[in-house]
């Protein structure tokens, strides 16, 4: 069953370029979807249409079968952003309290606690969020997914500024979120661990879907999925 259904997204800032051009993807349940393309190809515009951030302007969005942007779609999807702007004024307990208040999720303060302890972040759990590093918000913000726990979780660059002992534990999480039978779409530049991960990657490029393909297909025809981007970029004349 398709978790998160796009179908012949459109959209345009000015009215006259399309920043999205019928696009369309899906995002199946126990799954993880990679996303990957340029600066400019349209990821992050999808990414506010799927969370309803901007009005949709053609097409249709669905989450678990839901209108996406009811209340009941809201409920099922979390957005972890590209920067790392959390409030500040908070410790990572009372963001996390408050992250649950929004989900209508009852916050495991011990399995929070270990998470924090796992991401060499033990003994900052009642800290304020302003005395974290960049590195420590960013797996501040994976914590919270993984506390969270949605159908659907949106993952867009946010493992960018974490050590490489976080991004192994990430990919571990990530798996078991997956085993469970919820489902990621992971935006990032990079491929290495798309290839370890995801199931399917979906190339976008100049507001259109290049490619929708298995990982395990892609890496059969090209070795790499950096070699598919590549190949393409090299030859489109822009």
């Amino acid at each position: 069953m398709a978790l998160l259904d796009v179908k012949n997204i459109s959209y345009s800032y000015d009215g006259m370029v399309n920043v999205l051009s019928d696009v369309s993807l899906s995002v199946t349940e126990g799954s993880i979807v990679g996303l990957v393309g340029p600066n400019g190809s349209g990821k992050s515009t999808l990414i506010k249409n799927i969370f309803d951030l901007v009005r949709l302007q053609s097409g249709s969005l669905r989450v678990g079968g839901h209108e996406h942007a009811s209340a009941e779609a809201k409920s099922m999807g979390m957005y972890l952003s590209s920067n790392d702007y959390l409030p500040e004024f908070l410790t990572a307990r009372e963001y996390l309290s408050l992250m649950g208040n929004m989900f209508a999720v009852d916050v495991d303060d011990a399995a929070a606690r270990e998470l924090f302890r796992t991401f060499s972040m033990e003994g900052r759990y009642d800290h304020l969020i302003e005395d974290y590093s960049h590195g420590m918000r960013k797996k501040t913000q994976l914590v919270s997914s993984l506390v969270m726990r949605r159908p659907l979780t949106v993952v867009d660059e946010t493992l960018n500024g974490i050590d490489l002992e976080a991004l192994h534990l990430c990919e571990k999480e990530f798996k078991r979120v997956r085993d469970e039978g919820r489902s990621i779409l992971l935006c990032t530049h990079d491929f290495s661990v798309l290839e370890r991960l995801a199931d399917r990657i979906v190339f976008l490029d100049l507001g259109t879907v290049v490619c929708d393909e298995p990982t395990a297909d892609l890496m059969a025809e090209y070795g790499s999925v950096a070699t598919m981007v590549f190949d393409h970029l090299g030859s489109d004349q822009r």
